[in-house]
């Protein structure tokens, strides 16, 4: 079933927890791909390089079927599973979270672990802006100059944001559509091309 929008952070937030001497600073910002989570993940370690651990989970994309848990020498399952299970429970996707932790002399145990990586993740998440994004997907518009007054009627009614745009004897359309409205502007194209019109559409995924 296609999803047509997503939940995720507008911008960075952070949080913090505190417990028996250790200090938990979460950090929630908003990624579009792994090179993005490499980068913040590079910056944190190298700002917080006297924390014993950096633990961290992503999620991205909108069917949130691609994501990551890491416990950074923790007991397993005790760090990154709590934090994305934060991630899940709020209903987010593009988000990377992690928590630097500071060690405080006093060890807490696994079911304190886990506690104190939950609630330093809400924390940042609770002061996190929560937006829904639609889906976009991509296309390619390719048609006959003539063509032209069809296509803009295409652009107007399905409310595509041109991206690029080359207007010569064969043109070339470049936009993105809601998700939503992918179905029915398929229909349309195939009334269009019924016509005899030259319009052809090439979706890039």
């Amino acid at each position: 079933m296609p999803v047509y929008s997503f939940k995720t952070i507008e911008q960075s937030a952070e949080g913090i927890y505190k417990e028996k001497g250790s200090k938990f600073l979460a950090f929630a910002f908003h990624v579009n791909t792994e090179d993005e989570i490499k980068n913040h993940l590079a910056v944190l370690r190298k700002k917080y390089f006297d924390a014993r651990h950096h633990c961290y989970a992503w999620m991205v994309g909108a069917e949130k079927n691609h994501f990551r848990a890491n416990d950074d020498g923790e007991p397993n399952h005790s760090a990154g599973d709590p934090i994305l299970g934060q991630i899940r429970s709020h209903d987010l996707t593009n988000v990377l979270i992690v928590v630097v932790r500071y060690f405080g002399g006093v060890k807490l145990g696994v079911g304190g672990l886990i506690q104190a990586y939950k609630a330093a993740a809400e924390d940042a998440l609770n002061h996190a802006v929560i937006l829904v994004k639609e889906v976009m997907r991509k296309l390619n518009l390719m048609y006959a100059y003539e063509s032209t007054p069809e296509v803009m009627r295409l652009v107007k009614d399905f409310e595509l944001e041109i991206i690029d745009q080359k207007f010569e004897a064969n043109c070339l359309l470049t936009a993105v559509i809601k998700e939503r409205r992918r179905e029915k502007f398929a229909e349309k194209y195939h009334l269009l091309q019924a016509l005899g019109n030259s319009v052809q559409v090439q979706w890039i995924e």
